[in-house]
């Protein structure tokens, strides 16, 4: 895989500037965590280079200065909200997040129940929390009228009746599952109770895109808008930093929409406020870090055109609406890409012509194109990770890796045992089936070492692939796609 980010630099020069914003308060930080802490994936797909664990790396250099706090809401919780990425609740996600940090390293101080109401199932939850130990849990009310009545959020009947979060170390990290769950209104309600107890602490957020030092509509920026189109968020001029500074940086439209009812919360609780634009609230640095600029360029034209197929397959689903669709297909259109542009699109429906079946291939890092169609034993994906493996390994292409007499065992026993409709063999079952032969048959093993290679490579499918063979795609670390056509 080409790289185009400075990981180590990043790590570096990231934790640095937080310690300055840290030094910038007297030495105490509430950092807002926008998007993913943990497994930021959209960011490994555009920054090639990027670990999806960078974040965590980055904090780990103020590990003894930090503990973290995870909030949740208590109307999420009611409704059971899935992280689609994980397709696990967001109360099982904090659950994972607390171990995860702790794993690590991290103080997890406390969760914050925030939106609380009485929901039966938020006090169920904070009771689960607390038998099992370990954090503290505190809620956080709704709040008439928030964000927009100032009056009311910065008095007594306010963040004044929110319990006071107790912290011990001068970095805070506020994080969440996901949006909505109110991690803004923490660190500010944390503000307004520190005050009153005669701290003045400081708040700052750590949104990685849209990259603000990049040009508005640089590929990077505008893949973000692709990863967000679920959401209709939109990159903006930062026309408060414009006018502030005279310089011309990026946000996003909820962010700059917000401001005003910021600087006018944080003149309350302070008497100023100490940022003059939405900007002036961030410290992300990953914009110094891009070390190959046409290489992330490239790969995040590859994001927008595989969050289009995404949300096209979606949509015959039936788990989205055209809105989706039409903003990603505008996305394209703006940035004049189509599917043609992805090579491992082209390769596939050149296969399917010439085989007349469901076919699929794989742009390997150096350019290198496999393709693969179904068979009566395999299906295209199957056949594909065989393919690309063999030539990675060096293997005659003519040499069959994994023997008939082997196959349609597994295929009797999927269909008349399993009641099964599908005889072929998934991803997963022929990378078992691998493993088993790679103790004695040399080529499977080198196949089978081949597997890390295939990580930052693109691949495309003619039909939709089944989930066994979307996660094994995702694990491969490849970038998946394919039509929105059913078998």
């Amino acid at each position: 895989m080409k790289l185009g980010f400075d990981n180590d630099k990043y790590v570096r020069i990231q934790s640095e500037h937080i310690k300055e914003r840290i030094a910038q308060f007297g030495d105490k930080l509430y950092m807002e965590f926008g998007g993913k802490l943990y497994d930021d994936y959209h960011a490994a797909r555009v920054l090639p280079g990027f670990h999806p664990d960078s974040k965590l790396k980055m904090l780990t250099q103020l590990r003894d200065d930090a503990e973290i706090i995870i909030v949740i809401s208590a109307e999420d919780i009611e409704r059971n909200k899935v992280r689609n990425d994980l397709g696990i609740t967001y109360d099982k996600d904090v659950l994972r997040l607390r171990d995860v940090f702790t794993d690590r390293g991290f103080f997890v101080s406390s969760v914050v129940i925030t939106h609380f109401n009485g929901q039966h199932s938020a006090v169920a939850f904070r009771e689960r929390l607390e038998r099992l130990g370990g954090v503290k849990v505190y809620y956080h009310y709704l709040i008439e009228g928030y964000p927009t009545n100032v009056e009311l959020i910065d008095s007594e009947e306010g963040f004044g009746k929110n319990d006071y979060v107790e912290t011990s170390r001068p970095l805070v990290v506020v994080t969440a599952p996901g949006p909505g769950s109110g991690k803004m209104a923490v660190c500010l309600s944390q503000l307004y109770n520190e005050n009153r107890r005669g701290v003045k602490a400081g708040y700052a957020k750590f949104e990685t895109f849209p990259i603000w030092s990049i040009p508005l509509k640089h590929p990077i920026n505008v893949a973000y808008e692709a990863a967000t189109a679920d959401l209709n968020d939109v990159n903006m001029i930062d026309h408060f930093h414009l006018e502030a500074y005279g310089k011309t940086t990026v946000n996003y439209n909820r962010d700059i929409e917000i401001f005003p009812v910021l600087n006018a919360i944080f003149e309350g609780i302070y008497g100023e406020s100490p940022y003059k634009s939405p900007t002036d609230m961030g410290v992300n640095m990953i914009g110094f870090c891009i070390s190959d600029d046409e290489v992330c360029c490239e790969a995040s034209k590859q994001e927008i055109i595989r969050r289009y197929y995404t949300a096209v397959c979606n949509m015959t689903d039936g788990r989205n609406n055209d809105k989706e669709v039409n903003k990603l297909a505008l996305l394209m259109k703006q940035m004049k890409l189509s599917t043609a542009d992805r090579r491992c699109t082209v390769a596939a429906y050149e296969r399917k012509l010439r085989s007349g079946t469901p076919s699929a291939a794989i742009e390997l890092s150096d350019g290198t194109l496999i393709t693969a169609d179904t068979t009566p034993l395999l299906g295209p994906s199957a056949a594909l990770l065989l393919n690309a493996t063999k030539y990675l390994a060096g293997v005659d292409h003519s040499i069959k890796l994994i023997p008939q007499e082997m196959i349609e065992p597994i295929q009797r026993m999927k269909t008349s045992m399993l009641h099964g409709n599908n005889p072929r063999l998934h991803t997963d079952e022929v990378l078992v089936a691998l493993a088993v032969l790679s103790q004695k048959d040399d080529n499977c093993r080198k196949a089978l070492e081949t597997l890390p290679l295939l990580d930052g490579c693109q691949v495309h499918a003619t039909v939709m692939l089944s989930e066994v063979d979307r996660k094994i795609f995702k694990k491969l670390g490849c970038g998946l796609t394919f039509d929105p056509v059913k078998k």
